[in-house]
């Protein structure tokens, strides 16, 4: 039997200039409910599993906030029994997602998405056109977006007011220039069509 999930792996660009990100990235990831956690697989590179169509967007975001990745996601099966680790695992998804990081080197926004569904393209578009939107944030708009937007954190505009010390105005303001509305569509869009891949939009 297999089952289908995104396998994402993921590196550092440019890693040779610059500190090494990937322990407190993943270290920032591991309250993300995976199926396979996040752990490094070598060098600047890391990997993990989900089967949460929910999940996925909520990485993806994470990632191409900090602006530093190489972003592969393959969706496809992988072999079961499903391995104790993430870099343990085998399957058309893991070929997927090796395709996918390494191509994405010089794609959009540094990221795409593999594997046999033509719909792969869809989701992939979406992810491209929502990360034009994530890369004119300022980081005004991403606090805002933190509050009333975030995984942690759903306020409302008064209640972000409040919290920084501003104008409900001011943050409708900043939430309009952040895209928060329009990302918020396309995080929706993203799982649902995550979710059809996956064979959950049932």
């Amino acid at each position: 039997m297999s089952r289908s999930v995104a396998v994402l792996t993921v590196d550092q660009r440019s890693s040779r200039l610059g500190p090494d990100l990937v322990p407190a990235t993943v270290d920032a990831l591991s309250g993300v409910p995976m199926l396979l956690p996040f752990e490094r697989t070598a060098g600047d590179e890391f990997q993990g599993v989900t089967d949460d169509p929910a999940t996925l967007p909520r990485i993806v975001e994470r990632l191409l906030r900090e602006d530093a990745w190489n972003i592969g996601i393959g969706i496809g099966v992988i072999d079961d029994p499903a391995p104790e680790t993430a870099r343990a695992g085998r399957g058309p998804a893991y070929l997927a997602a090796r395709e996918a990081v390494t191509t994405a080197k010089g794609s959009p926004w540094h990221l795409r998405v593999c594997g046999e569904d033509p719909d792969v393209r869809s989701l992939e578009t979406t992810l491209w056109l929502w990360a034009a939107v994530l890369g004119r944030r300022t980081e005004r708009g991403w606090e805002v977006a933190d509050l009333v937007d975030g995984a942690d954190s759903v306020l409302t505009y008064q209640e972000a007011a409040e919290r920084l010390g501003v104008t409900q105005s001011a943050v409708s303001q900043r939430a309009q220039a952040a895209g928060i509305v329009e990302g918020r569509r396309a995080r929706e869009l993203a799982s649902a069509l995550t979710a059809r891949l996956l064979g959950q939009d049932a």
